[in-house]
């Protein structure tokens, strides 16, 4: 397995001397394949200290210290993944990715923190990600390895322990799950606009107006993780989604709404005190708003918060 760059990035540094430097990819891999920073935190740390366990003469063997560190956390990734679908199963409501901000929005950044390392292009989109998360371990390190880190089938199969073959048919059906599921693209600004009436028609609490913004068959989904209120199952059809929304922002009146980048799309966040209690993604098709993600859970909402 040879180093790669990370998406939106050519630039390759495999040398021993620059191992830290391998940091910002091995963070990007593992967010992709998580769907979570704090777990893709945990990740880079668990690979550095295998690193650092073994001795001089064992590091100085190792050919591509960069492609080490890559199979590690990827090996690590993927049992991580087997053992989630096991905490979905007991995890309260809805499981939803973890939303990033623009590295400008990211509160209380401090050089080195993950804010000025993620990438965000289309691999880390909300709606990008929730496919990843219907995929099994195997498919998604398969396909993240290979059609965004750009990894061969051979590499990748050292990482997933089969053959390049069967890595080959993972990548395939993922990349079927990613085509099937894919809207209509709309261009940055109109969807920008999308959400800016959005939010313009939920300040007011119109409800007719939220309709006509939002798709017939619209899903909405909240991330609460039984530790704040939050719908326990997805809210499906433009009406019942936009008369919940208003219910919500009845119930809490100061609520301030935002528009932000979300994962590298257009989104928003609602503030209360001051403080960001939830984050809202969106997936716009066309015209409207096809879905909705809406995470209050505190734990995702670490780099929006002071």
């Amino acid at each position: 397995m040879t180093t790669r760059s990370e998406p939106g990035d050519n630039r390759r540094d495999p040398s021993l001397s620059a191992i830290m430097s391998e940091r910002r990819r091995l963070i990007n891999l593992a967010y992709r394949l998580l769907g979570s920073l704090a777990d893709a935190e945990d990740v880079v740390q668990e690979t550095y200290t295998r690193w650092y366990a073994m001795t001089p003469q064992q590091q100085e063997a190792i050919e591509s210290p960069g492609a080490w560190l890559t199979k590690v956390a990827g090996r690590i990734c993927l049992d991580l993944l087997g053992s989630a679908r096991v905490r979905r199963e007991s995890y309260v409501g809805e499981w939803v990715p973890e939303p990033l901000p623009d590295r400008t929005e990211w509160t209380g950044a401090r050089p080195g923190d993950p804010a000025d390392r993620i990438t965000l292009d289309e691999s880390v989109t909300m709606a990008f990600l929730v496919v990843l998360e219907a995929m099994t371990p195997a498919e998604r390190v398969a396909f993240v390895l290979h059609d965004v880190f750009r990894y061969s089938f051979a590499e990748v199969a050292e990482v997933v322990g089969r053959t390049p073959a069967a890595c080959r048919q993972l990548a395939s059906s993922a990349r079927r799950r990613i085509r099937e599921s894919q809207t209509p693209v709309t261009p940055e600004a109109r969807q920008a606009d999308v959400v800016r009436d959005f939010k313009q028609a939920w300040e007011a609490k119109d409800i007719r107006a939220l309709v006509g913004l939002l798709d017939p068959d619209a899903t909405a989904i909240a991330d609460g993780g039984g530790l704040v209120t939050a719908m326990l199952e997805p809210v499906e059809g433009a009406e019942r989604i936009a008369r919940y929304l208003v219910e919500v922002a009845g119930l809490a009146p100061d609520l301030v709404f935002l528009e932000r980048t979300v994962n590298g799309q257009p989104g928003l966040a609602a503030q209360q005190n001051g403080e960001t209690v939830v984050v809202m993604a969106f997936d716009v098709a066309g015209e409207r708003i096809k879905h909705l993600w809406a995470v209050r859970n505190p734990n995702k909402l670490r780099p929006w918060t002071a």
